[in-house]
């Protein structure tokens, strides 16, 4: 797990204010334990209460801890893999009712941020999809194409268009996705944790989940000083599984890469020089293996984000990197001050795709978000509530877990091979 020494998150320091929670001391009872106070946990306890049953929510540390609290804040429409290489995955009927879901994605997370007025920075212009060379502008008119086919509002942009949306230098091409959007992550999830305690849900933070006993046909899931017992489980903790306690339902988190992230985020720039960088506020990404990342917050800052981890042993080198790649990417703006940074970690499957699991009887979890949290977070945790409630049908087919024997290994070279990408970008010849 990663550690947050010295670190400062700049969405813990800017988001309101999360619903007073404490500790479970009780014994608590339920019709659905959720387990995992993140995008996914939180929405599944808002809905599960809008039909009508009540959620009890148990988190190891505070809400939004995990993922919900580091991420960039793109509200991405769909997953990572083109939609095609989907479909060839998951086959047609469910390739297709699953992009049917993640291209609405977007929609329900700003349905909610409107409905219960959840402040987070809301801004639905679209994101960029950054092209770098001719491979990466070739990519996005592939991605371009195949969306397109499928009827989505997305469009491919030239070099010249590209830098006038992004104020940036550098990029090809890019791929405007008018479904999507950005918000103030952390805001966010604090949000939806006080939409579901308006509605009846009770939330309990610091209480790591120890122990899941099967009595008297209902589970009781154990934490430190309480318990909770109901006839489901959702399990929602996806990256962060496991966290502060030995407990990992059917092991989920064997079948994850976790995948290193981090973000700096400069001082407030000067509303002259701010202007000229993403004048509509889209939020970016490129198509460079090791990828980066780039945003504007409210205040003017800008979020700048790549693979990697903000050890003792690489946080210089991630900062260099990062000053470095905002003079490339704005030279008007000149020496920047950092006065946030973090990291996270992403839960990536094999084929980048989430998977839905059957745990137990009447436990069920969507395991492995693959840098997608937000939409494909909020939308599971909808279709996690209304099968339980209404015996819905699941949008993922049941899938077994498929442990990635060489996942340890694959994280280490991540972290290592990004600080090297990271010290030679600008420095050597061609880097």
């Amino acid at each position: 797990m990663l550690k947050d020494d010295g670190h400062r998150n700049l969405w813990h320091e800017t988001a309101p204010p999360a619903p007073a929670t404490g500790a479970l001391t009780k014994k608590a009872k339920a019709d659905v334990i959720v387990v995992g106070a993140g995008f996914t946990g939180l929405s599944t306890a808002l809905y599960l209460e809008e039909a009508g049953l009540h959620a009890v929510v148990v988190e190891a540390r505070d809400i939004g801890h995990g993922g919900s609290g580091r991420n960039v804040g793109l509200v991405n429409a769909g997953m990572w893999v083109k939609p095609k290489d989907l479909i060839a995955t998951q086959g047609e009927e469910w390739g297709l009712r699953l992009i049917e879901l993640l291209g609405n994605g977007p929609a329900e997370v700003y349905s909610l941020i409107e409905r219960f007025g959840i402040e987070c920075e809301a801004e639905r212009n679209g994101t960029l999809h950054m092209g770098v060379g001719r491979a990466g502008a070739l990519d996005l008119a592939e991605r371009e194409r195949q969306w397109k086919e499928l009827g989505a509002p997305v469009a491919l942009l030239d070099r010249d268009e590209t830098a006038r949306l992004s104020g940036a230098s550098g990029f090809s091409a890019s791929l405007l996705d008018r479904r999507a959007g950005t918000i103030q992550p952390l805001a966010y999830a604090r949000g939806l944790a006080g939409a579901a305690v308006s509605l009846g849900a009770e939330i309990y933070t610091f209480s790591a989940v120890s122990r899941v006993e099967r009595a008297a046909g209902s589970w009781v899931a154990h934490t430190p000083q309480g318990s909770v017992t109901a006839p489901w489980v959702v399990v929602a903790t996806n990256a962060y599984s496991g966290l502060d306690s030995d407990f990992s339902f059917g092991a989920q988190q064997s079948e994850l890469t976790l995948l290193p992230y981090f973000q700096f985020a400069t001082a407030p720039l000067p509303p002259e020089i701010a202007v000229r960088i993403l004048p509509e506020r889209q939020g970016c990404w490129d198509t460079r293996l090791v990828m980066t990342s780039f945003r504007l917050d409210r205040q003017g800052r800008i979020v700048f984000g790549s693979v990697g981890a903000l050890e003792p042993v690489s946080v210089a080198t991630q900062r260099a990197f990062a000053r470095r790649s905002l003079r490339r990417l704005f030279p008007f703006v000149g020496e920047v001050a950092f006065e946030a940074f973090w990291h996270g970690q992403i839960g990536m499957t094999a084929d980048h795709l989430p998977k839905f699991h059957r745990l137990a009887e009447n436990v069920i979890a969507v395991n492995g978000f693959n840098g997608r949290g937000i939409a494909p977070g909020t939308v599971f945790g909808k279709a996690m509530a209304r099968h339980i409630a209404s015996s819905e049908p699941m949008p993922l087919p049941d899938a077994p877990i498929a442990p990635a024997p060489t996942r340890h290994l694959k994280t280490a070279f991540y972290k290592l091979g990004s600080q090297i990408s990271h010290f030679a970008f600008g420095r050597l010849p061609g880097a």
